[in-house]
């Protein structure tokens, strides 16, 4: 781990001021010191924000929450309002992590979360996320856990929060701060494709602190499901996770949100499966429909093309999970 400077400011403010181009905020730390202590990422300066107001869940007045960025992931998950307007949340980051870093983890550091992908950490093999330019290691190396849909030949590596994929379904908006002043960035433009730029993980610029994300007023309540499948029950990355939630008149869907974990760079979703279900009846030939629809143009590699079928079975079972509310 390479010397580095700490600063602890006391507003947001002070935070962003202080901040320069090889600076990273600090809050829990659960995925950054992994990534400094690997010699993947080298900070020369530490700004640590435990210290700011922004550890709050609000009410907004048109009915949504507005959730502080250095909310902890268990108290959001356990959140009274979160349990009962937005049980997809309270599912999918319980289906993360464990109890221990849950109770560390912050809403703002998870959807800065960096991918898992073993080439990324291993600092001595080629990597374009690590080092662009360097090539991709995982192509033809083992690419199990690796992306099916939306990857590029620079890289072929998944995001890997459970939080994001509910809030993407959700169509959370994340609230930032920055040198320039403050922004609103819809959950499905705040992570990115890699494209030829994998270093790039999302759209924030130099110095923009995460401070908010705000979920709009819903009525997924009773009819959300979150369905992580992975190689063990628990402490373990997804393999494929499917985030759906459903809006009912009866057996007929009045409006539908599908988002997929484990199969790309950013969470996975596509307004054209959702709206093939509109109106539909909520049955398994709907549900395959959707899933067809969503995960057309994926592709495999040689150790993760089953991702593909088991994403199918996966879109299906959630919405069915969905559709009779009996959530996972």
């Amino acid at each position: 781990m390479n010397p580095f400077s700490y600063a602890r400011p006391s507003s947001v403010e002070e935070a962003i001021g202080q901040f320069r181009p090889d600076s990273r905020y600090i809050a829990g730390g659960t995925n950054l010191l992994d990534l400094m202590k690997e010699n993947v990422t080298r900070p020369s300066q530490l700004i640590d924000i435990t210290q700011l107001p922004l550890a709050d869940i609000e009410e907004t007045p048109e009915g949504g929450l507005r959730i502080g960025a250095l909310v902890s992931n268990a108290d959001l998950a356990w959140h009274p309002l979160v349990e009962a307007r937005y049980p997809l949340l309270s599912q999918a980051i319980l289906a993360g992590a464990s109890p221990q870093l849950r109770n560390m983890a912050t809403t703002g550091g998870n959807l800065l979360q960096r991918t898992r992908c073993y080439y990324f950490y291993d600092a001595t093999t080629p990597c374009n996320k690590r080092e662009p330019g360097s090539g991709c290691s995982a192509r033809d190396g083992l690419n199990r856990i690796h992306a099916i849909l939306g990857h590029s030949d620079a890289c072929i590596a998944v995001h890997p929060s459970d939080m994001c994929v509910a809030m993407a379904a959700l169509e959370a908006v994340v609230h930032v701060q920055g040198q320039r002043g403050e922004r609103r960035i819809p959950m499905a433009d705040f992570h990115r494709l890699p494209g030829h730029a994998p270093e790039q993980d999302n759209t924030l610029v130099d110095g923009e602190l995460i401070t908010a994300v705000e979920l709009p007023p819903q009525d997924f309540s009773a009819h959300s499901s979150y369905l992580k499948l992975r190689d063990r029950a628990s402490y373990a990355f997804a393999l494929v996770s499917v985030a759906a939630a459903l809006e009912m008149d009866g057996d007929s869907i009045r409006s539908a949100r599908i988002a997929m974990g484990g199969v790309a760079h950013k969470p996975w979703r596509k307004a054209e499966a959702e709206a093939a279900l509109i109106g539909k009846t909520a049955d398994e030939a709907a549900f395959s429909a959707a899933a067809d629809i969503l995960l057309e143009g994926a592709s495999g590699f040689e150790h993760n093309a089953f991702k593909i079928e088991l994403g199918h079975r996966a879109i299906v079972r959630a919405l069915t999970d969905a559709a009779k509310g009996a959530a996972q």
